[in-house]
């Protein structure tokens, strides 16, 4: 039985990608690992470079740019996740990572050996940090709920971090070396265990991009398992800047949101907690994406 499935999806990110496979082989440690790639129509050559370069990968041509659980999900089933019947067993765990990640040599290791010692646990994350030493602070979230969604909407988070009460989202209360429980980590790097896949299913491909690591860590927690921050495993993630800059990005992220809030509170949320919600993200993401949009276009006409 294999012990840990790694599935990357890629999309134009091929230098990073050939830096992120390169550490991902340096991996110290006594397990069996196999690696997935799936490319999302990328335009760059990095299907043609993981043939080349890394012809021990599975490297997988997405049919169609269907978005990040979309082709999580194609690598996840070609290890047999998902499926009613396969002839193999399942991995014991899998492992969604970025491609624009760089791991130490013994972060698998300690990964897994954390998931072994704790069998109440269903998924882990490590502290993921930017190249500049920061804390990326999506690696330890809260589920986004009534109040936390009014106290990032009214600034409040911004402006007490430190507060329990206001910053509960990204738990920036909490020093970053405390390992914890936490609602969720990030797709980026998310470990998640084989029994618990079997048993929740695989992401949600109504999720475009952003929303679906959320999602995936709610249905395994409402199955039982908990899901766990462990900061003692320190992974360099260069999140992209253009990304954020991207105003169909910002755009997707506020889908992603609506989406969770339709799917996991709709039912069980007053009318009008659940519309103020509703408006809130609606107002929230039309300036974001306006803005994002009009600095864009600024600094292009610029140029």
């Amino acid at each position: 039985m294999l012990d840990l499935a790694i599935v990357i999806v890629s999309f134009n990110t091929k230098d990073l990608l050939r830096n992120c496979l390169q550490t991902v082989f340096a991996s110290e440690g006594d397990f069996s690992c196999h690696i997935t790639v799936v490319d999302n129509c990328s335009h760059d050559g990095s299907l043609d470079m993981v043939q080349a370069e890394f012809p021990q990968v599975r490297a997988i041509a997405a049919p169609r740019n269907g978005g990040f659980s979309y082709a999580n999900n194609i690598g996840l089933r070609s290890y047999g996740f998902g499926q009613e019947t396969t002839a193999q067993p399942l991995p014991r765990y899998a492992l969604l990572l970025n491609p624009d990640t760089e791991l130490p040599p013994t972060a698998l290791q300690e990964m897994l050996a954390l998931m072994e010692s704790r069998p109440e646990l269903g998924a882990a994350g490590p502290r993921l940090v930017l190249p500049d030493g920061s804390l990326d602070k999506a690696c330890r979230r809260s589920f986004p709920t009534p109040k936390s969604f009014i106290y990032r909407g009214l600034g409040l988070s911004k402006l007490f971090p430190r507060s329990q009460h206001f910053a509960q989202y990204n738990l920036t209360f909490l020093p970053e070396d405390q390992e914890t429980e936490v609602d969720s980590v990030v797709g980026a790097f998310m470990m998640v265990r084989g029994e618990a896949i079997a048993k929740v299913g695989l992401l949600d491909e109504r999720f475009f991009m952003y929303g679906e690591d959320l999602d995936w860590a709610f249905r395994i927690k409402q199955a039982g398992w908990k899901v766990w921050y462990y900061p003692r495993v320190v992974v360099i993630h260069h999140k992209g800047a253009a990304s954020r800059r991207n105003p169909r990005v910002r755009a997707a992220f506020y889908q992603a949101m609506h989406i969770f809030v339709h799917k996991h509170y709709r039912a069980h949320t007053p009318a009008p907690v659940y519309g103020l919600m509703l408006v809130g993200i609606g107002i929230k993401g039309g300036l974001d994406v306006g803005y994002t949009w009009l600095r864009r276009t600024l600094t292009l006409g610029a140029n």
